[in-house]
């Protein structure tokens, strides 16, 4: 079973000009993070455009991530899709492909209940012999993981935590409440809240802001396991000015902008969803150099 903890980096995808996957780029953004101190590789999350990628193509991003890391630290493979045997297919896919833990996003479009949610997750964690990490973000899918949910699954062997991206936390303080004494791990998937996640007794964050600042957002992990709570709290609020620019556009989209504004040849987003108005670009702009000369990396 692979230890989930610390800072988990949700990897960008990197796109050549006719969108195609720049899967040479993608392994020097994996050497990068790991150089970081990253205590996981996520392919395919939000910020690694998964919800816009074939299935061909997730199958050879995984493949560089597995070949690439090789074995340095676990490879989480986002294999959610709407359906039940769809979301086994990709997982039993991803296992075969190396992947050590599964990230399962909720279904997605019509609305489920909370005994169709129980049911979907039961029915993959029988199926796949792999640790499975849920996945609530119910802005983008619709659905959202209650935390009674949460706890009887977390009552299922290969179930092993979740990632909370709803924005609210007292959610994820009732995953840690309604889960504690249990084999469980509650990670942040706001990056605001990995501070605070860790405070109360979650165990880190999947992090999008890793792919531009991966060391500042490793420090909050490693300065708080240290006792160090002054520094992890300085990181913390760190990436500020930079989040505070995510009003102009998807995060996913700032994100990728703002490694490449660093001169990483990581390209744009897929098509729709690639711009940012030129008062985003200048408060992008403004907020790297702002943070490059404080020394934020």
């Amino acid at each position: 079973m692979q230890e989930i903890k610390g800072i988990i980096v949700p990897i960008l995808t990197p796109m050549n000009e006719d969108e195609s996957i720049n899967l040479p780029e993608l392994r020097n953004q994996i050497e990068r993070m790991i150089a970081a101190g990253v205590h996981g590789i996520f392919p395919f999350g939000t910020n690694g455009e998964g919800y816009i990628l074939s299935e061909s193509e997730k199958e050879a991003v995984l493949e560089v991530c597995v070949d690439q890391v090789k074995g340095r630290v676990p490879v989480y493979a986002g294999s959610g899709c709407i359906s039940t045997r769809d979301t086994i297919r990709q997982s039993l896919r991803a296992k075969e492909l190396g992947a050590d833990v599964l990230s399962i996003i909720t279904p997605s479009f019509a609305a489920a209940s909370q005994d169709e949610l129980y049911t979907h997750y039961r029915t993959i964690a029988e199926a796949v012999d792999l640790p499975i990490l849920l996945y609530n973000i119910p802005a983008r899918t619709g659905n959202a993981l209650s935390p009674d949910t949460v706890t009887k699954l977390a009552r299922i062997d290969n179930i092993v935590g979740v990632k909370d991206s709803s924005g609210n936390f007292d959610n994820i303080l009732q995953y840690i409440e309604y889960t504690r004494g249990m084999d469980f791990v509650v990670l942040s998937g706001n990056d605001s809240l990995i501070l605070w996640t860790l405070l109360a007794g979650g165990q880190g964050g999947i992090a999008g802001c890793a792919n531009v600042f991966p060391h500042n957002m490793v420090s909050i992990y490693e300065n708080f396991v240290t006792g160090n709570i002054a520094a992890a709290r300085q990181a913390q609020d760190a990436i500020r000015p930079f989040r505070n620019t995510f009003r102009f556009g998807n995060p996913n989209t700032v994100v990728k902008a703002a490694t490449a504004m660093l001169g990483y040849p990581v390209g744009k987003c897929r098509a729709p969803f690639n711009s940012l108005s030129v008062a985003g670009e200048s408060a992008l702009k403004q907020a790297l150099e702002q943070l490059t000369a404080k020394g934020v990396c």
